[in-house]
């Protein structure tokens, strides 16, 4: 299997595509991601996070922000141009449009959205018919997903590891 048909790599692509949901891009492309190359800052699945990021940021106003993590997707992507994760995306005029954006980050203007642009008939299938299943989001939930989403199992296995990193170090010093 080619690995932008990797069931995430499509969930990306639908999120970013579809119902513009930056937020989950991340968290999928990043598993994805910790499969394939984890710690491997300079792979390009880590470009595509960033892309996403710098969108979230963007829409969020915080141009700061997405302003620094978009010159470093770009420059992700410029040096990763010949990986396979670009093999069935129109790799120039992904480039074309985020360098646009970027400018538009820059001059602080109101966000646009743009897509991944995809050239292969398989996987564009793929990603409409992931984008067809995916339910519209509120606008006002996607602006501010980090701060609305439920995070009640993060916190609950943070509250695990806290007790079984005490009860580590209690049988340690015992």
């Amino acid at each position: 299997m080619h690995p932008l048909f990797h069931p995430l790599f499509i969930e990306y692509c639908a999120y970013f595509n579809g119902n513009e949901d930056y937020f989950e891009c991340h968290e999928v492309l990043e598993e994805y991601w910790k499969e394939v190359a984890p710690g491997e800052k300079l792979h390009s699945l880590v470009g595509y996070v960033q892309l996403a990021t710098g969108m979230y940021h963007w829409r969020r106003e915080n141009f700061n922000g997405a302003d620094r993590i978009f010159q470093k997707a770009i420059n992700n992507f410029k040096s990763n141009k010949n990986s396979p994760y670009f093999d069935y995306v129109y790799f120039e005029q992904l480039i074309a449009d985020m360098q646009l954006q970027h400018k538009r980050i820059t001059a602080h203007e109101k966000f646009t959205r743009i897509k991944i642009p995809i050239n292969h008939p398989e996987l564009h299938i793929a990603v409409l018919d992931k984008i067809i299943a995916t339910p519209p989001l509120d606008p006002h939930f996607l602006l501010n997903k980090h701060m609305l989403r439920d995070r009640s199992d993060i916190i609950a296995l943070r509250e695990v590891n806290k007790l079984k990193n005490t009860n580590d170090k209690t049988s340690r010093n015992q």
